[in-house]
Formats: C-alpha cells, structure tokens, sequence
C-alpha cells in the first residue's frame, strides 16, 4: 500500500515522460498505457496488447513495482493474480523491448484499480451484553455509538437499522438515526412486563431498499432489565385495573367484636388478615404497619412486623370503628399505602348456627334448565330446602343466615336454603355436595351434606308459554282497572236507585232532630221571586190561623192517576206532608238567592205595609195598642190543641213512609209543618200550602 501511494502521488509525473519515452520507442508500442481494470479480476485477464515489430521481443522488467501481477503471453500483457482494490489501487509494470543488435527500450505501462462492493461492513463485536435499570430515564443512551460503529472495506456509507426478536417488546428502544448507531430508550420500561429482550442492529453500505447489491452486517444487543423500587406496597387482595398490571387495587377490610367484650386473640377479618407486599419482589423491601385514623379512644392496635389486629379494651357503645391502617417501606416511607378497615360492634353470639338435619337427600331430573329446584327425595313438589338453626333467637330463626355451596358448581344455594342447580346436567348420577351456612354479622359458620340423585324425567312438561313477572304485572294490572270500572258503575247504579230515599230519610231525621221553633214560610216565601202572587196570597190566607186547633184545608187536586189515593189521605195529613220534588225545588231556589238578599228578622214591634210581601210575627205582649186593624191578634189557646197536634204529627210521619213506599208519582204532594213551643206565651203554627203545577193551574183559572 506504501507503493501504490507514492505511485498515486507520482502518476501526474510520470505520465507525460512515459508518453514521450514510448513515443520514441521503435518497434514495441502498447494501444493504451495507462489502461483500468476492476479489482478481484481472477489470472489471466489481459489487461492490454502489445504490438511488436518485426526483430524486436518484448519482455517484463522485473525490477518493476509491480511485476509479479503480470504476464506476457504472445503479445497480451495478463494478470498474473487477482487484485485488490483495498490494497492496491495503482500498478507500474514496465515492459523492455530489445532488437536483435541488442538494442533495448523501456516501455511503462500504469494500470489504475477500480473499486468493487465487495466487503460487507464489520462491527467491532458481533454480541453485546447490556443492564438497564427499571427506572431508567426516558431518551437515555443504551448503548454508545463507539460500540456500535461498523467500517466498511469498501470506504462505503454505513446505513443502520434496529430491530427485536422478542414479542411485546418493540418500541421501547430505538437508535439515534440510519447514520448512527447510538441505542436509546424510547419508553419507560416496566419489569412487570418484561424482564428482558434481544435486539438486533443491521448495518448495510446501501440505504435500505436499494435496487444494488448491498452487503449486510449484524450484531446482536441482549438487554436485561433490572428492576428498580418504584411501586408502593400492595395490600392483598387486590385487583388488577390495567392489562400490564402495574396498578392493583385493594378491597377493604371488615370485622366484628362483641359489644362489652375484649378480645385476646388477632381479630378475624374479610377476605384475610393484614397483609402488604412490596410489588418489587425482587426487592422485596420490608414492610411496617400502623393505624393512622379512626382508632377512637385506641380501642385497637396492630403489630408492626406482622399486621394483625388485636384490642387494647373492651367496646363500649354500638357504633361501628372505621380504621385507616398504613402500610410503610423500611427504606422509603414515602412509599406507603393505606387501607380502610371496618370494625362492626354486635351482641355477643352464645351459639354457633347448627343444621338439625345432617344430611338431606334430595332429587332433579336430567336436562332441567338452569336454576331449576332440586327437590326432596320421594317428593317431586316439594323444592328441598336447608335450614340451619340458631339456639341465640326465638324458635331459632336466625334472619342473618345465608347459605351457599362450597365444594361444587353444579348446585347453588339461595339466601333462603333453596337448592337450584347451576348448569343444565345432562346424565343420571348421584352427586354429595357440602352446604353451608353462614351467620353473615358473627360470621359464624355451620355445614351440611346433601345428596343429590340425578334421575332421567318419565316426561318432562314443556308448556307452551312461560309467564314473566312482567306478564303478571301487566295481568294484575288491567284486573285491578276493571275492578275500578266495576266499583265506579255499583256506586253510580245504587245512587241512581237509592239517592232519594236516603236523601229523604237523612232530611226526615234531621228535621225531627231540631227543638220546638217556629218557620215563617211567607218570610221564605218573600225570597223566591219566582213564587208567583197568588201562591203568595194563598199562603198569607192559610198562614195564621187559631192556636188551639190545625185548620183543615181541603185536598188539593192532583193529577188523574193519583186522586184516588190523594183523597184517601186523612185530612190532617195534609197539613204535615209535603211534595218531596217541590222541596228540592225550593232548596234549590233558596241556595242560589240566600246570598242576594239580606235575611230579615220575623220579631218586629212595627210593620211596613209598603213592603208588598212582607209579613211579621210578634208575640201578644208586644203588639202596639195602636195598631188598629192592621195586626191580626191570635189568642193563645194552643196549650188545647198540643196534644191532637202531636197526634196527628205522628200519624202523618207514618203514612208519609207508607205512602213514599208505593209509588214515585206520589212524591208530588206535601206540605211543611213546625210546632210551637209550649213554653211560649203565644205562638204561631205556620201552614204553607205548596202545590204542583196543576194545582197551580187551578189558582189561576179561580
């Protein structure tokens, strides 16, 4: 290599005098002295002519740098061996031409190499070894560019490129650029995930998806993750929420102690005891514990090394502890965590739960669907039902009680006792399961065996339809709405037939209810204006009337269909009847007036005449002397009539309630009637006459 780079420095030199020496030369001549041959080319390959004149021979100098690559056959100059590019690029051979008169002449001939891709790049090693730690930083080198460089024979670009051999860890590591080689993490690392991986590093001397021919080199980077303390410590149980589990949630703790009891013993507690691990089990740092809330009056205490949870004194109230118990790394306490732990006060439990019966026997038949009842054995109808007993309640029903299966997961048990099957069996077989029951406040527990013979079902009843509770709610609800409907129409029918009697009845006993009083039918008579005149002055003539007897008033004509039956009436039934319609009537008018005119007192010692309508009742001591023929004075000889009064007053209340029992057409005739008090000095019996339209008619015509 020393050779050809001073023959490469020398060439522009020589190159003229070589010209002008063969130019000179007689007899031996080349067609190019200064000819280009690729490397690696195998002996033999002529590398330019010789033409040589007649009497002349021609032959290589040895002395020549470079004459033991070349031959002469006949008049081709060879190679006598191959040549490298990278270890020579230029080659002087000199040739002696010589006469017959011994003459000789030196003819050069300079041959250039040219290079050829033949040399794949080389890595200093083939197989590196390298440890990161877990928490290594994000965008931190790996591996330096100085042990990942490859040179290339060629003097060629070196293109690289990473890739991994082991599945879920791409992505993580990455080099710097196609021209460096440099390796770098490119995401946090999780030893959780994976502890270890391989990469491989190719380097080529032609950019990747090249059409020439490229030549490969490889090196293999083996990288072990060391896991580093960067997790705080987990209490167990716990649930994983992510798929690369690096956060575990924990479940809280829950206990029970006896109210007024102290216990000596760690408490028993669900799902387990106290209980943290350091997630970095490599490491595995230790672990202390403590309570750091809720401990009222430091009824409870835990241990430090081991967790469990003891009492310092007895509970003394119902009300349940809720504690927060911190679990703390020795070499990091700020790496700690903290779970919640729930202490439920009960009354002490004098008796575990106990099943009186210690094996039950019960029966299902074969391809029954899931949830289907297992049955007593001898007794197809009869669901098999567990029941444990518990000495601490009445007739030992314990409501705390539920129960499950634990030793298979064909059967499952229901809070009640019930046994259902799980899946669908589908072969005869006897089956022993264990049952148990569990007292879920004193987590007291008690067990029993069941066996259950699997027989194959004579005929299975495959109805039609299956009712949901859907279906019954939607059935329970239109019955409830048609007996709505039904209820509505009883009530409207027994008012339709039976509203006026009761109505009559209640008015008949509430009226016999009111103390002796008075009424003034023409005061009431003055607030219908739609009364007309004449029924007003047939009213006034009949009003006032003697004190000692009822004056008897002829019977008022009624239509054809009752005028028999109206002329039966005694007579004295008239004046203590009235027509039941003609009393609504006047009820009806006497509501929709009572508030438009002012109500006027009977009991006046002067009179209006003007007032047309009006009518005033006194009593015999205070009428006016002066008053002349406009009072009319009744003298007081009731006392004689009191007792036909009551008399007749109680034979008409039984012949109104015969007569309202035949016939409705009879209800059109009645008239009111109120006794005096016998306590007054003089009173007044008022008698108002109330007539149907035909009689009405009648007044008219008269």
């Amino acid at each position: 290599m020393a050779v050809s780079h001073w023959l490469l420095t020398s060439v522009p030199f020589l190159l003229p005098f070589i010209t002008q020496v063969s130019a000179q030369q007689q007899g031996c001549s080349v067609n190019n002295t200064t000819p280009s041959i690729y490397e690696n080319n195998p002996p033999g390959y002529v590398v330019t002519t010789i033409n040589v004149e007649p009497g002349f021979t021609v032959m290589i100098d040895h002395t020549s740098p470079h004459a033991s690559f070349f031959t002469i056959q006949g008049t081709e100059l060879q190679l006598s061996r191959s040549v490298d590019y990278e270890e020579d690029t230029l080659l002087l051979v000199d040739l002696i031409c010589r006469n017959i008169d011994g003459q000789t002449n030196s003819l050069g001939i300079l041959v250039t190499i040219l290079n050829m891709n033949d040399n794949s790049p080389v890595f200093k090693q083939t197989n590196l070894t390298d440890i990161v730690p877990e928490d290594t930083k994000v965008n931190a080198t790996i591996v330096a560019r100085e042990d990942l460089s490859a040179r290339d024979g060629d003097l060629d670009t070196v293109f690289y490129e990473l890739t991994t051999i082991v599945s879920g860890t791409d992505g993580y590591f990455a080099i710097k650029g196609v021209n460096n080689p440099e390796i770098y993490l490119q995401k946090a690392l999780n030893y959780e995930k994976f502890n270890s991986t391989t990469l491989v590093l190719y380097a080529r001397d032609r950019p990747v998806g090249s059409t020439d021919a490229t030549n490969t080199a490889t090196t293999t980077i083996n990288i072990f993750i060391e896991q580093a303390d960067t997790k705080s410590p987990w209490f167990l149980p716990c649930t994983f929420i992510n798929t690369d589990k690096s956060i575990c949630i924990s479940s809280p703790y829950t206990g029970r102690v006896n109210i007024s009891e102290m216990s000596t013993e760690p408490l028993i507690l669900e799902p387990g005891p106290i209980y943290a691990i350091d997630p970095d089990y490599t490491l595995n740092e230790k672990i202390v514990y403590s309570i750091v809330g809720g401990n009222t009056d430091e009824v409870f205490s835990v241990n430090a090394d081991t967790g469990n949870l003891t009492m310092n004194k007895a509970v003394t109230s119902s009300a349940s502890y809720l504690l927060q118990v911190m679990a703390t790394q020795v070499n990091n306490i700020q790496k700690y965590s903290i779970v919640s732990v729930e202490i439920k006060v009960i009354n002490k439990s004098n008796f575990s739960p106990y099943f009186e019966s210690k094996i039950y026997n019960g029966t299902v038949f074969v391809g029954l669907p899931l949830r289907s009842f297992v049955f007593q054995a001898g007794d197809a109808s009869a669901p098999l039902m567990i029941t444990a007993a518990d000495e601490d309640f009445p007739n030992k029903v314990n409501p705390n009680i539920e129960y499950y299966i634990k030793n298979s997961t064909d059967f499952i048990a229901t809070k009640d006792g019930f046994i259902l099957t799980n899946v669908m069996l589908e072969s005869t077989e006897t089956v022993t399961i264990e049952a148990v029951g569990k007292d879920m406040v004193s987590l007291q527990e008690a067990s029993t065996v069941i066996v259950v013979e699997v027989i194959r079902a004579t005929a299975v009843p495959s109805p039609d339809k299956r009712y949901t509770a859907q279906d019954m709610g939607i059935l329970g609800g239109t019955l409830a709405a048609l007996l709505l409907i039904a209820l509505v129409f009883l009530g409207v029918m027994i008012f339709k037939w039976y509203g006026k009697p009761v109505k009559y009845l209640v008015r008949k006993k509430f009226s016999k209810e009111i103390p002796e009083g008075y009424q003034n039918k023409s005061y009431r008579q003055y607030e219908h204006p739609d009364v007309s005149t004449k029924q007003h002055e047939t009213s006034e003539n009949g009003s006032v009337q003697s004190m000692t007897h009822v004056l008897e008033q002829p019977a008022l004509p009624l239509p054809s269909s009752n005028t028999e039956e109206t002329d039966s009436l005694p007579k004295a039934s008239i004046a203590s009847t009235i027509i039941f319609d003609q009393e609504e009537k006047e009820e009806e008018v006497e509501e929709e007036t009572k508030h438009e005119k002012e109500v006027k007192s009977i009991l006046k010692t002067d009179r209006h005449v003007a007032d047309d309508g009006y009518k005033a009742v006194w009593f015999k001591t205070d009428v006016d002397p002066d008053a002349g023929e406009r009072v009319e004075v009744i003298e007081d000889n009731a006392a004689n009539g009191d007792d036909d009064s009551d008399q007749d007053l109680q034979k008409n209340d039984d012949e109104e309630e015969e007569d309202y029992d035949k016939d409705d057409h009879h209800r059109g005739l009645g008239v009111s009637f109120a006794s005096e008090s016998s306590s007054l000095s003089a009173a007044e019996v008022i008698v108002n006459m109330s007539r149907t339209d035909a009689v009405t008619e009648d007044d008219d015509d008269i």
